[in-house]
């Protein structure tokens, strides 16, 4: 090129390449101050939008992990409630035995009557307890809920055993008689809205005449006149029939009414000899009638629902039942206590506690249930976020020992380039040199 002053091109050169220069330095100095490789959409654009799309994903696992460990926490609150309930009933349950021995006086039981009401009324303290004012416990959080019946199950008789069969010719689930004699007395005791009722039949009659009987001495009826006998029990909270454990026929007795206002919250059957002798083998197969199905009041579907999933509907719906006294058996809808002042009514409500602590324990379970699902749920969450992190932190995150080299090559290019241009910048004055 000839010696030209006023295009000098070897500058012009030298600046292009300075500014390169000092372009890769500017994002080598990013790359290294901020520790990521991709600041930004021009540095990466198909890596940024994955990257991004990853950060979404990483921060959603997160929040659902921190939903799933309130949700725990919530659940603990609940658990802690009923297992206060579960401890007052076993204490109660001890107390009812007491008061059924007749070493009592009606004031020794009259005294324990005192310390039954003070610890229903803790029953349903318990099950106003709230986490971030949401009561749990109370029925206002069940999952749908047709109203179901009090039913009764005895599957320790004869499978041909009926209602109209008479006490005297019944036999139990191996086809031995129960050894009732037609003289005997068969005697019903039961509870309903926290009233005992007590009649007797000869062993001459039925189930079906004894219930018939009970009935009589109740406003409304307390039982159904129907006793089923075959595999199906009755009607579930869901509406589905429910059959026997062993889908074999058993003796159910229903109450009268749905809901928890007319359920039979226990009910014990003996029979006594003339001589007023308990019968105590006859007494083991025909008093073992257990609750399976439990009386609950119509509800909508007011479960509570926890989010623990980064899309829509992955979630967890907890229902919690009714824990309160009424609701248990304890109670009856106008704050009538279970009465224990005679050796009759502690009997019959030894029947009662037993019941209640049955619901109270299958509360604790489907509590307990759910606690440790949401503990599998959270460690299942803590790994997708850690490995979509180690994904991300692969397209993102600069690996800063090269970073470091590229910066350092970058910075002595860019003061290579500056020297390179001072000079270019001199070699015009040579030019002066012809003019003189």
């Amino acid at each position: 090129m000839g010696m030209v002053v006023k295009n000098n091109m070897s500058a012009v050169s030298t600046l292009n390449t300075l500014n390169k220069n000092s372009n890769a330095l500017t994002k080598s100095l990013a790359k290294v101050s901020s520790g990521m490789k991709i600041n930004g959409a021009a540095d990466d654009a198909s890596g940024y939008a994955i990257s991004e799309r990853m950060r979404v994903q990483i921060r959603g696992l997160d929040q659902a992990n921190s939903n799933t460990q309130n949700g725990s926490s919530m659940m603990k609150v609940a658990e802690g409630a009923v297992s206060s309930t579960v401890d007052i009933l076993k204490t109660l349950k001890e107390k009812v035995i007491n008061a059924a021995n007749d070493t009592n006086t009606d004031s020794d039981r009259a005294t324990i009557q005192k310390e039954l009401d003070q610890s229903i009324d803790q029953i349903n303290d318990n099950a106003n307890v709230t986490y971030n004012g949401k009561l749990l416990v109370d029925g206002s959080h069940n999952s749908e809920v047709k109203a179901t019946s009090t039913a009764l199950s005895n599957q320790s008789l004869s499978t041909d055993t009926t209602g109209t069969t008479k006490f005297c010719e019944m036999k139990d689930r191996n086809g031995n008689s129960l050894n009732i004699n037609s003289m005997d007395k068969v005697t019903i005791s039961f509870v309903k809205q926290g009233k005992t009722y007590t009649t007797s039949v000869s062993a001459t009659n039925s189930l079906s005449d004894l219930i018939k009987a009970a009935n009589s001495q109740t406003s409304e009826a307390a039982f159904s006149t129907a006793i089923g006998t075959n595999s199906y029990i009755g009607k579930d909270v869901a509406g589905d029939t429910v059959a026997t454990a062993d889908a074999t026929n058993a003796l159910t007795i229903t109450a009268g009414g749905s809901s928890v206002k007319n359920q039979i919250s226990g009910l014990t059957i003996s029979v006594t000899n003339t001589k007023g002798a308990v019968q105590k083998s006859a007494n083991a197969v025909l008093d073992n009638f257990s609750e399976s199905i439990r009386a609950q009041n119509k509800s909508t579907d007011n479960a509570m629902v926890l989010q623990v999933g980064t899309k829509a509907n992955q979630s967890i719906k907890v229902g919690l039942t009714d824990m309160r006294a009424e609701a248990l058996g304890l109670q009856s809808s106008s704050g009538a206590n279970i009465q224990i002042g005679t050796q009759q009514q502690a009997n019959a409500a030894i029947s009662v506690l037993d019941n209640a602590v049955a619901k109270a324990l299958d509360q604790q379970t489907t509590i307990g249930s759910i606690e440790s699902r949401l503990e599998y749920t959270s460690a299942n969450l803590t790994t997708a976020s850690e490995n979509v992190q180690s994904s991300e932190s692969t397209i993102r995150d600069a690996n800063m020992a090269k970073e470091m080299t590229e910066y350092t090559k970058n910075n002595v290019l860019m003061q290579a380039a500056q020297s390179m241009l001072a000079q270019a910048n001199q070699s015009s004055s040579s030019v002066l040199s012809l003019l003189q």
